[in-house]
């Protein structure tokens, strides 16, 4: 009989869903009782290689408000030929494409060495388009331009002043884009359409000449101040370009930027450069005075955007911040990717760029378009919300719930862009009443349907059904105990954390996820009351309250140390990746190379800090390796050049060996850290351990069991004692 560990990993691998509860309460009552949410993380275009696309449109149940997509889980009747619907169990009888668009906004205010790097990247990125998919160019300074691709020999552009607020319809007038009032006039605007956006084979030498030959902006920047930036205009063009040309068609804009918008519609921050752009502490002060309007300006756009199903991607790589907290919607809410560096001429950016348009093993993009998700659920759930990239589409239906979590009020939300690790936070409700629980024996199911465009510019859809055992909750409890997935439970928490954090204070937020856990601990932990010492989880939970140890301290809820940006990148981040790079967010994985064995898996504590090893830590946004006090002597001293110690040499190698393996796959490339005992980078080890030994209490260690770390932060194990004084207390 196959364990639920085996279990949760088989339905991962094949539906690319993970739940919190493997087995479902049978009424609403004892759901709220397991304080974890009924929930699920699901990947919806999860890489499949065995499971070819079926060459027919999917069949719809007749319904009018139902429409389920015939799964494996429905009764069918071939004698018959008619099939009955598993969710609102109806008995049923049983366009062109368009290509991928490319739309690259660049900021031109950069250092010459900055902007040469860009323009090589986006040359080279010519190269991995389809030759059908069509590729435009804006570039902004303190002007934007909207240059022409269709003229040969002759560069031509459209100009927009960068400090003025055009409507979309103002735009798309200028450009030539409106509707025509005679039809005579229907091929003009087609002409005008492909003035701007042209098929790569057609202008693929014309472009790469136009990008080379790209200057800074001309206009000078007078010492103390920053360049002119319209960042805000170039995007509002660059969006009524495409809502005028491709509505509800798979696009991407592509915006990179060196720098915040310093003018007009969108300005995040003064051009006076003793002006510092706003900090945490001037935002708890109420002293970042363009925040509210910025934020207010780049949501609308991209609503907008989400609306007509194009992305915007945000490539930003500069020393200081770029505007990101307050441009944080415009990816967040369509799909499209944060990358955060410090310059475009970096190993960094220019990877991580090139790995967006990498290939699946059928050579297709890992990329799709306009994708609508759809949630249905048979009657005893309800859907409460979704956390992820995407947006509601206000679809409100029987099987909605009005306890909202995350994006709710909705079964369906629209996903500008995915990709295979894009991942969802699913929450949902039971509905039955305490008195009238769901009969034993059933089956509650779910049915993900997910309609996309593929790269391939066919039109897809995608149908995930899964189903779990409901349980009576007083009989049963141990059965659902055992069904718990802590791991994906984590995971599904910590989302909702953050979705708050997003618009409550950070000590709000840290007390509601510690009020959950402590009555997770009350309603599963055994124990005598008021006995800390009798307490005990079994091992379905024992590793939760560790999670949410490192979640407490992790940079998605703590502020402190990283400026908005990095926080806004951070967050963008976990809130659409998988559960285990999730889980490598909120606990980083420690590896520790010796002279006494292969490389091995160690407690993220500061007790695996010990001078003759070298530590590997991975944390998903920087790879870090850490050499020992007497390891960093050696290396000091060139022991590795000399012959008889190659050995050494070799130890040194290993860790370097296995970071390269993760940087050469991960999205986006992590910052590597090569750092040593007492190194000024030491510190992104040092923030991460578990505190077990501190200057407070170094006099109870011996002199070989780690490194002390000087912080007042609590260690795990007085963070556990805290929680299980406090599960077991009978004034609890």
């Amino acid at each position: 009989m196959a364990t639920y560990q085996e279990f949760i990993q088989q339905n991962e691998d094949r539906d690319g869903v993970r739940f919190s509860w493997n087995l479902w309460p049978s009424s609403r009552l004892e759901a709220t009782r397991l304080v974890v949410p009924v929930s699920c993380l699901f990947t919806p275009l999860k890489e499949r290689p065995d499971l070819p696309p079926v060459q027919y449109e999917p069949v719809l149940c007749s319904r009018a408000n139902c429409k389920a997509v015939l799964n494996p889980l429905c009764q069918v009747d071939f004698r018959a030929k008619i099939w009955a619907c598993n969710f609102c169990f109806q008995r049923n009888p049983r366009g062109p494409p368009t290509p991928l668009i490319f739309l690259y906004v660049v900021d031109t205010c950069l250092e010459e060495e900055d902007l040469q790097a860009l323009k090589e990247s986006l040359q080279m990125s010519l190269s991995l388009l389809p030759p059908n998919a069509l590729v435009g160019l804006i570039t902004f300074g303190r002007m934007v331009q909207v240059h022409e691709l269709s003229c040969e020999g002759i560069a031509k552009s459209y100009v927009f002043r960068g400090t003025k607020d055009l409507s979309a319809k103002q735009i798309q007038e200028m450009l030539g884009l409106t509707k025509p009032a005679a039809s005579g006039q229907q091929g003009r605007v087609f002409v005008f359409i492909f003035r701007f956006l042209q098929p790569v084979h057609r202008v693929d030498m014309n472009l790469t000449d136009l990008l080379g030959e790209l200057q800074r902006d001309p206009w000078p920047v007078p010492q103390g101040k920053r360049p002119l930036r319209s960042t805000g205009v170039a995007l509002s063009v660059a969006v009524g370009l495409l809502e005028g040309t491709f509505p509800n068609t798979g696009a991407r804009v592509m915006l990179f930027i060196g720098g915040p918008p310093t003018q007009g519609p969108g300005m995040v921050v003064g051009d006076e450069l003793k002006t510092p752009i706003r900090s945490w502490h001037d935002i708890q002060k109420d002293n970042a005075r363009h925040l509210k309007k910025a934020t207010k300006y780049y949501e609308a756009m991209a609503n907008r955007s989400a609306v007509n199903g194009h992305s915007i991607d945000i490539y930003a790589c500069a020393l200081d911040q770029t505007g990101l907290l307050e441009m944080k919607c415009l990816s967040n809410l369509t799909g499209g990717h944060i990358v955060m560096g410090d310059s475009f001429n970096t190993s960094l950016f220019k990877q991580t760029f090139q790995r967006v348009f990498s290939k699946d093993y059928n050579g297709d993009f890992r990329m799709a378009f306009g994708s609508v998700m759809e949630v249905k659920t048979s009657r005893e759930l309800k859907v409460c919300g979704a956390i992820g990239p995407c947006v509601s589409l206000n679809s409100k239906g029987s099987c909605v719930s009005e306890n909202e979590m995350g994006v709710g009020g909705t079964s369906q939300w629209k996903v500008c862009s995915l990709n295979p690790s894009t991942t969802l936070g699913m929450y949902f409700e039971v509905v039955n009443q305490h008195n009238a629980p769901v009969p034993q024996g059933g089956r509650g199911v779910i049915q993900f349907v997910t309609q996309y465009q593929h790269s391939n510019t066919q039109r897809r859809i995608r149908v995930s059904t899964i189903a779990r055992n409901w349980a009576d909750a007083q009989s049963q409890i141990q059965h659902i105990e055992s069904s718990f997935d802590q791991e994906a439970a984590a995971v599904l928490m910590a989302r909702l954390g953050v979705f708050r954090a997003e618009s409550e204070e950070g000590p709000d937020v840290l007390r509601w996820l510690d009020r959950q856990l402590i009555r997770l601990c009350q309603k599963f932990g055994q124990f005598n009351k008021d006995d800390p010492t009798s307490f005990k989880l079994s091992e379905s939970l024992s590793l939760y309250p560790q999670f949410m140890f490192h979640l407490r301290r992790s940079p998605f809820l703590q502020v402190f140390n990283n400026s908005p940006d990095e926080s806004s990148y951070y967050r963008h981040h976990f809130v659409r990746q998988d559960l285990t790079q999730s889980l490598i967010m909120v606990q980083p994985i420690l590896y520790s190379y010796s002279f006494y064995g292969p490389p091995e898996p160690v407690l993220l504590d500061s007790s695996s800090i010990l001078p003759d090893r070298i530590l590997l830590m991975d944390t998903f946004f920087q790879l870090v390796i850490y050499h020992g006090e007497t390891i960093a002597q050696w290396r000091k001293a060139g022991y590795q050049e000399m012959a008889e110690y190659e050995n050494f040499k070799q130890l040194l190698q290993a860790p370097l060996d296995d970071a390269q393996e993760i940087l050469q796959t991960r999205f986006p490339m992590p910052r590597y850290v090569d750092t040593e005992h007492g190194g000024s980078q030491a510190r992104f080890l040092l923030s991460k351990v578990n505190p077990s030994q501190t200057h407070n209490n170094l006099y109870a260690w011996g002199q070989e069991t780690g490194a002390p770390i000087l912080t007042d932060d609590v260690s795990l194990q007085v963070f556990m004692d805290h929680l299980k004084k406090l599960a077991v207390s009978s004034s609890a």
